[in-house]
């Protein structure tokens, strides 16, 4: 049928990470018709390149960002009831470096963000002694005392999953590997291109347009707006080094330098270690990788601390990604504010509909992410009268329904239904898949059931719900996004996962 005959999208949403399945999501909850494309896999780029935190982002607070981290805060204690099988609380350790800042200002700082939150379910910060305590576990002797504090770590990649889920659970549409090739304003609609792929193109029209592009923003606006965009995009390339792990406690480090900067060590997946990031700016962005002198400066800083130090040769992955972020002025990369900014271009008009409006998203983090949608849907609302309230705050995303909230319970009920499916298997999958991991279980009573075994936990059953209901449909899909499996696996294991997706998608 001609696109003129079609009934239009409300909202045409470009850009399958954080931002776009969040607004995707929250729109379709609002009773909009919504339509998001994304050019690749989901969180395919930012949003799986992250440091895996949900924090409010205590050196923030140097930076006089009080706004931000209290938002970020209160949005953690969201996230935490929302989606427990995602986001799980973290204790991190700042050893005490008196030559950076003084122990005076680490209290006051700290003392600020156990509370501009508001009310906090989290344990509140107290100072420790680190050698012979479980605190000071890995780093060298030197460091007599040290500060803890609460946070949470998260599985960005799959929470950016669970929302596009409860998304097209909610009514939206979300195609990947589907290319926006074209966009203009025509008789109060959005008429845009979609090319898929495989080369199919097909047109849609939309009463409005966001813009969740992330790095690609500015390219986004500029192929659709007749107007050179105003706003000014500062690319800063954020790197990680992933290595065998440092220590045996279940707490992260938060390392000082003299740079100013901030380096996590953080417990990955029971074997590894994550380690960043950096803050370089960058002007090409469409394939980050790692320098060497990232690797060197992130090898230097965590050796400057730890007792065994680290070298090249044991690094087991590393991974980059490119923030955009709003350019504030500010010279320093890692002092650029980590806030967003939403800009609405649309025809002048009276309220309502016919304008043809596209809201463009820049900057922002994936804890405020949701509190980004409700903003977005916001300043959207003028142009969609009756347009249902916001309604995420307390609403569970989707496998997230545990009881009080407790994943190590759920994963030990799991344990109990299956008895003879290995322990550690279930629990992974429960972190994966909360509640939705029994649709991947059925009825198994062995790990045979569950079709080929890959390795490291991950086996035919889950590739193939993930292909069917995660819009998976490559190796790197599986094994860096769906899953971190790939991680502990052999060259061998991951191209047996890449060999049985070719066989099942019918190209081998």
């Amino acid at each position: 049928m001609p696109t003129a005959y079609l009934p239009p999208y409300d909202l045409l949403i470009i850009g399958g990470g954080i931002n776009g399945t969040g607004i995707a999501r929250d729109a379709a909850g609002r009773g909009l018709k919504v339509l998001l494309a994304e050019q690749d896999d989901l969180a395919a780029h930012t949003s799986s390149w992250s440091t895996k935190l949900v924090h409010g982002g205590l050196r923030y607070l140097e930076h006089y960002e009080f706004r931000l981290v209290a938002e970020a805060l209160a949005e953690r204690e969201v996230l935490l009831a929302t989606a427990p099988h995602l986001i799980e609380p973290l204790a991190f350790v700042l050893p005490h470096e008196r030559h950076l800042r003084p122990a005076w200002l680490i209290r006051a700082g700290l003392f600020l963000y156990d509370r501009l939150g508001g009310e906090m379910t989290l344990p509140k910060s107290f100072a420790v002694k680190l050698p012979g305590t479980r605190w000071g576990a890995g780093l060298q002797p030197r460091f007599a005392k040290g500060f803890v504090y609460s946070d949470a770590r998260v599985d960005d990649s799959r929470l950016v999953v669970a929302n596009a889920l409860d998304a097209q659970a909610k009514g939206a549409k979300i195609r990947v590997r589907t290319r926006v090739t074209r966009a203009r304003r025509e008789s109060g609609l959005w008429h845009a291109t979609l090319t898929a792929a495989d080369g199919r193109v097909n047109g849609v029209t939309a009463r409005a347009l966001v813009n969740a592009a992330g790095p690609w923003v500015g390219r986004v606006l500029d192929s659709i707006s007749a107007t050179p965009m105003q706003e000014k995009i500062r690319h800063v390339k954020g790197s990680h080094i992933v290595v065998p792990r440092v220590h045996t406690e279940e707490h992260a480090y938060i390392l000082q330098s003299a740079d100013d900067r901030i380096v996590f060590i953080i417990p990955f997946h029971e074997h590894f270690s994550l380690i960043g990031t950096t803050d370089i700016p960058v002007d090409d962005f469409d394939h980050p990788t790692i320098s060497t002198d990232e690797t060197e400066y992130l090898l230097a800083l965590a050796n400057a601390y730890l007792a065994r130090p680290l070298t090249k040769e044991e690094i087991v992955w590393t991974y980059s990604g490119v923030r955009p972020l709003y350019d504030d002025g500010t010279t320093n990369p890692s002092a650029v504010t980590r806030d967003y900014v939403l800009r609405v271009d649309a025809f002048p008009g009276p309220a309502g509909s016919g304008r043809a409006p596209v809201l463009s998203v820049f900057g922002g983090k994936i804890t405020t992410y949701r509190k980004l949608a409700e903003a977005a849907l916001t300043q959207l609302a003028p142009f969609f009268p009756g347009l249902k309230p916001a309604w995420t705050r307390t609403a569970v995303l989707p496998g997230g329904a545990l009881a009080n909230g407790d994943r190590n319970a759920w994963a030990a009920k799991l344990g109990t239904s299956f008895p003879r499916l290995p322990t550690a298997f279930l629990r992974a999958l429960a972190a994966r898949h909360g509640t939705r991991a029994t649709l991947i279980l059925g009825a198994a009573k062995a790990l045979s059931d569950l079709g080929q075994d890959f390795g490291a936990g991950l086996t035919q059953r889950e590739v193939d719900y993930c292909v069917a209901n995660e819009w998976a449909s490559t190796a790197d899909d599986i094994l860096w996004r769906r899953t971190k499996c790939g991680l502990a696996m052999t060259l061998a294991q991951r191209e047996a996962v890449a060999a049985y997706l070719d066989r099942r998608n019918g190209q081998a």
